[in-house]
């Protein structure tokens, strides 16, 4: 039975890292064609509404869904692709965009989650003033940490729209907890001016 779990668990990291490794290299060939096929080096800046429309209606692909950007946390560690949905699936390969919340660029409260034990792993050890990019194909958008709170996971406050540009990063907490985690660790950052 030890041998069973031990293969099932390697098999399901092993999925999320070739699938990371994946479509980062896919991610990076479409930002490198927008780029070319536009005579710069920079992003293409793009509405976040029409790239979701036009990246809604390829939908899944023969390789798979399309990916919404990459997020960074360079202090901490955390480098993963970001696709649309909270679902169990895509928190096992990627960080998911919570349905409901702005895009990146967007004003507004742009929220993401990721599972505790593997993409969210090391927000353990964020900080406030760490800086957190989201890169899109409409765009490159750098956050600076507000906040770092434990809340309920009835607290959907943290989700609430905002005025600001901002951004929501939420995952189970305590993090070495087995199983189904009690709280949620929640990260607020403001987005950094151009």
């Amino acid at each position: 039975m030890g041998i069973l779990v031990l293969s099932y668990c390697s098999w399901v990291l092993l999925d999320a890292r070739l699938y990371q490794a994946y479509q980062t290299r896919r991610f990076q060939q479409e930002l490198n064609d927008s780029q070319a096929s536009h005579g710069n080096r920079e992003p293409v800046h793009t509405s976040p509404l029409l790239l979701l429309a036009a990246r809604a209606s390829l939908g899944m692909t023969r390789h798979g869904r399309v990916p919404l950007g990459r997020i960074e946390i360079s202090t901490i560690g955390v480098a993963a692709m970001i696709l649309e949905g909270t679902d169990n699936k895509t928190l096992r390969r990627a960080v998911g965009h919570i349905p409901g919340t702005p895009l990146p660029g967007q004003p507004g409260n742009v929220a993401l989650a990721g599972h505790r034990d593997t993409f969210f792993r090391a927000l353990q050890n964020i900080r406030q003033n760490d800086e957190i990019t989201l890169e899109t194909l409409s765009g490159l958008y750098r956050y600076r940490v507000d906040s770092i709170k434990v809340v309920n996971p009835d607290d959907t406050e943290v989700l609430h729209d905002s005025d600001d540009a901002i951004l929501t990063l939420v995952t189970c907490y305590p993090f070495a907890f087995v199983g189904p985690a009690p709280r949620r660790f929640v990260v607020q950052a403001r987005r950094i001016p151009d």
